[in-house]
């Protein structure tokens, strides 16, 4: 099939592997396909497009044989013949012995009442056919965790959309690298054991608590910190005036990612743009 867009982006159709649970509203999806062997990434917060079908399609509708002219033809699509379409961060890869990958995992947050995504996830078995806009070349531009080469301190501030993506940075941390990371979790049945070789301090909090939190809490002293946050936009724009204002880190040195928006949709978001 015919799968340019945008280098180096392309499509991937890909089947649901195995699902599994970890925790009372995260289920992690493992996705397989022949077209992985083109997908490359060497980012640790690798932002991806997936599609997905309407209850009772075999599979989502996406014109992507048009190449670029697709976007355009999928927005024409009745709403209830689109593909779904989600945002999500690649957990982790998985390749072969000649580099090659061969499956990715994809972690969801399940919401009540469900959203379409929610709700296929919460559902979701092997062989279930799904489409993913991803990359073909490992360094793009969806990969937004970048610490200078000086850094000698990271902080990171995510909810649970960005759980994925906090999760691999810190599994990609040297030992010796010290790191103070807070988690926001609306359900403590979603809170995880994080794995990391760093000299890391994790903080699990409760929805809403962000601000007070750090506001209160001990940072390291660093000569050159680093600051990723992610998660939804007005509370991502908060903590980026708190770290720049607050703590006097050079805003340079602030990545801040807004995933989604309280109170509108992935639909409601683009139409913005």
């Amino acid at each position: 099939m015919s799968t340019a867009v945008d280098a180096p982006f392309r499509f991937f159709s890909l089947q649901v592997v195995r699902t599994r649970r970890l925790g009372s509203s995260l289920v992690r999806v493992s996705f397989a396909g022949e077209d992985l062997r083109h997908f490359f990434s060497d980012g640790y917060d690798q932002s991806l497009s997936l599609f997905l079908p309407h209850p009772g399609q075999t599979e989502p509708q996406v014109p992507y044989e048009l190449g670029d002219g697709w976007w355009q033809a999928w927005r024409e699509l009745p709403d209830d013949v689109r593909a779904v379409m989600r945002s999500y961060t690649l957990r982790s890869l998985r390749r072969d012995g000649l580099g090659r990958t061969t499956e990715i995992d994809i972690d969801f947050v399940l919401h009540t009442p469900a959203g379409p995504a929610s709700a296929w996830a919460s559902r979701a078995a092997a062989g279930d056919q799904v489409v993913l806009l991803g990359p073909a070349v490992a360094d793009n531009r969806a990969i937004r965790f970048r610490p200078p080469q000086d850094t000698d301190l990271v902080l990171l501030w995510g909810d649970e959309t960005a759980l994925p993506a906090i999760a691999s940075i810190l599994e990609s941390l040297p030992a010796g690298q010290r790191v103070r990371a807070w988690l926001e979790v609306h359900d403590p049945g979603n809170v995880q054991d994080l794995v990391t070789a760093a000299d890391a301090e994790v903080t699990w909090l409760d929805a809403g608590a962000s601000l007070d939190a750090l506001r209160e809490a001990r940072v390291p002293a660093g000569r050159q910190p680093y600051v990723w946050i992610a998660g939804e936009s007005g509370c991502v724009k908060s903590l980026r005036r708190h770290f720049v204002q607050e703590r006097g880190i050079d805003r340079r040195r602030v990545t801040f990612v807004g995933y989604w928006r309280q109170g509108l949709s992935e639909e409601q978001l683009r139409e913005q743009e």
